[in-house]
């Protein structure tokens, strides 16, 4: 009896082996996490810079209501350029040194503009491709960063 004590008691705790096992199931798990989590750290952004995109155009059209036109909304009364009636980065909601995207107006007639999230090139979204906004409601995505918007690219979620 006291040799079955003894041998259970020697038998306390994990082995190198194990614990070397334990570490590379980790391991390969983070592998295989770490990218996913990265699409979704982006793809939320992305979503924040479609909403302040939304939000910027809603200001555009208060803007033409109280001035007949589109023209002189960005900074300094310029038809383009960085919005002087709403934010100029997003998130709006997060400082501008946290900003994942500067928002610009890059058209602005009397009756029509085009905004766009440019990605910021220091940040994880950097690549990403710019968001687009028309004044006629459509919505585009320059998914593969080429700098132009092919006909499969006129969609938020292509």
């Amino acid at each position: 009896m006291n040799s079955v004590k003894r041998q259970q008691s020697d038998n306390q705790g994990f082995t190198l082996v194990e614990l070397m096992v334990v570490v590379a199931i980790v391991g390969i798990l983070s592998m295989l996490a770490y990218p996913s989590y990265q699409g979704f750290i982006k793809g939320s952004n992305r979503s924040a810079a479609q909403a302040d995109l939304m939000s910027l155009a809603a200001a555009m059209e208060r803007h033409k209501a109280a001035s007949y036109s589109y023209k002189g909304a960005a900074d300094s009364s310029a038809d383009t350029g960085s919005p002087a009636i709403f934010h100029k980065h997003s998130p709006s909601a997060e400082p501008y040194a946290n900003r994942k995207y500067d928002l610009v107006i890059t058209q602005a007639a009397g009756n029509s503009y085009l905004l766009e999230a440019k990605p910021v090139t220091s940040t994880a979204q950097s690549g990403d491709g710019s968001l687009y906004f028309y004044s006629d409601g459509r919505r585009a995505w320059d998914k593969d960063d080429s700098g132009a918007i092919s006909s499969t690219e006129f969609c938020w979620s292509c």
